[in-house]
């Protein structure tokens, strides 16, 4: 999968919001896996092998009278990633606890120090499902934890994991490019209770964990939190995100089918994360 390739958007958009952050819903929702915004619009991302000539078809925005969106798309090749990530990207600070920057950036004065490059991988903070994951592992108690990092993208949330104090975690993800990139995040940040994987929740076997995260899509999470639930250990909490606050209902109710009881959310422009425990 060494060869895989992107097909990258260039979307310019008026009025800037909230239309770029409705864009990027709809095309998380086609299967886009990347963002970054700039002063006209945003650049997205979606894999050569989930790309077809009407992917944007169901795009409603596009088909808006409130929005002025024009765009142009080419094929991406993995090594032009890193120009685009180092001609956009932006630390972030998280609560003023966590920041979130590039290796390139100056080192900043927060508790926790997350060094990432993406290249491809989801998950840098910047979107608010990542954003969200993050103030929830922070308010949360990792200490002496064993934490499965289910979707792991770039690793950062495994990455976190580990310094706020868990002693083991798993990052899994299905995509090769994820899987290898978080192996170099985990070496950049120096972690040494990060075991990764590529591959799915068929990966899993007889593991528990004290806490799993997953911030996938909808779809993903509907089909697989039943087996989320069977390898947390008794009184252990599931963290799920990926999806909008009006589809949190329907995840509750999947995750009460298996004995997973709704605690608390964070929301972030109508994207959620949410917080379950084991009954």
């Amino acid at each position: 999968m060494a060869d895989q390739r992107y097909i990258g958007y260039e979307f310019k958009v008026a009025p800037l919001q909230p239309g770029t952050e409705i864009l990027i819903a709809e095309l998380g929702y086609a299967g886009f896996e990347s963002f970054v915004e700039n002063d006209e619009g945003v650049s997205a991302y979606i894999q050569e092998a989930d790309w077809n000539p009407s992917i944007l078809d169901d795009i409603h925005i596009l088909k808006s009278n409130e929005f002025i969106i024009s765009y142009q798309f080419n094929t991406i090749e993995q090594t032009n990633w890193n120009v685009e990530w180092e001609t956009n990207f932006k630390p972030i600070v998280v609560d003023n606890l966590v920041t979130v920057r590039a290796p390139f950036h100056d080192k900043p004065n927060t508790k926790f120090d997350l060094i990432i490059e993406p290249k491809m991988s989801f998950g840098t903070g910047h979107h608010e499902t990542t954003h969200m994951m993050i103030q929830h592992i922070l308010q949360n108690d990792f200490k002496n934890k064993i934490v499965l990092d289910m979707g792991c993208g770039t690793g950062v949330l495994a990455i976190l994991a580990e310094k706020v104090g868990a002693t083991q975690v798993d990052a899994i993800d299905i995509d090769n490019w994820c899987y290898l990139n978080s192996i170099e995040n985990v070496e950049r940040n120096a972690c040494n209770n990060i075991s990764v994987y590529e591959g799915e929740v068929s990966l899993l076997k007889n593991q528990k964990y004290d806490i799993i995260i997953a911030n996938i899509n909808r779809n993903i999470l509907l089909k697989d939190i039943s087996i989320y639930a069977k390898h947390l250990k008794n009184s252990g909490f599931l963290f799920l995100s990926g999806f909008y606050d009006q589809d949190l209902d329907t995840i509750i109710s999947k995750c009460e089918e298996n004995k997973l009881i709704f605690e608390d959310k964070i929301l972030k422009n109508s994207w959620v994360a949410a917080k379950f425990k084991i009954a």
